[in-house]
């Protein structure tokens, strides 16, 4: 009679978006470098090594984590800017969109560890990302340009683009859902602050 033999890793289901997601929140809480994979692991009831069968090294897993933050921001900002509507309530969602998926329950994490722990990807994927990040930061170049040109916003330059993108992403900083404050709340007083009184 042959001995009975423990589940293969190929043998479970396409486990790999179950990883990257464990991946980013322990990325998140615990910092790349001092996250063993036998974490990961246990995060999603895999034995120790199965996740190597998804990924080559852990550094895979930080690159998918932070290729998905970005992309995950992006699609949503996207989605909010093909809209159509006035310059102002285009940026309006655009705001809202970004800090929905850099706060909410589902973004946050992969946010966190792309702001946080990018520093750590090999040069090849610090390419990569940059490239994304530069094309998703375009949107908001071009949303700024449509603002000064319809007299919302006195000043459409890189610098203002970046301050935006800076006072976006440190709200993972200080942000606490029940802090007081909504994220919509959030996304209204700082539409308020950079946009001409109405």
């Amino acid at each position: 009679m042959a001995a009975s033999r423990r589940p293969l890793a190929q043998d479970e289901p396409n486990r790999r978006a179950e990883i990257v997601r464990a991946a980013s929140r322990l990325f998140a809480e615990k910092g790349y470098a001092a996250t063993p994979i036998r974490d990961i692991a246990r995060a999603v009831d895999m034995q120790s090594g199965s996740p190597f069968y998804h990924f080559k090294t852990k550094h895979d897993m930080l690159k998918a984590v932070a290729l998905e933050g970005i992309a995950g921001i992006s699609r949503a900002v996207s989605k909010a800017a093909e809209r159509g509507g006035t310059p102002r309530g285009t940026f309006e969602a655009m705001l809202l969109a970004h800090l929905e998926q850099l706060l909410g329950d589902d973004g946050r994490h992969f946010a966190a560890t792309l702001l946080h722990e990018s520093h750590h990807l090999e040069p090849a994927a610090l390419a990569e990302l940059i490239e994304q990040k530069d094309a998703y930061e375009a949107l908001w170049q071009k949303a700024l340009r449509e603002l000064k040109r319809s007299g919302e916003i006195a000043d459409d330059s890189r610098v203002t683009r970046l301050l935006l993108m800076g006072a976006l992403n440190w709200t993972v900083q200080w942000y606490r859902p029940n802090g007081g404050r909504t994220v919509k709340q959030i996304a209204r007083q700082i539409s308020g602050m950079l946009l001409k009184s109405r």
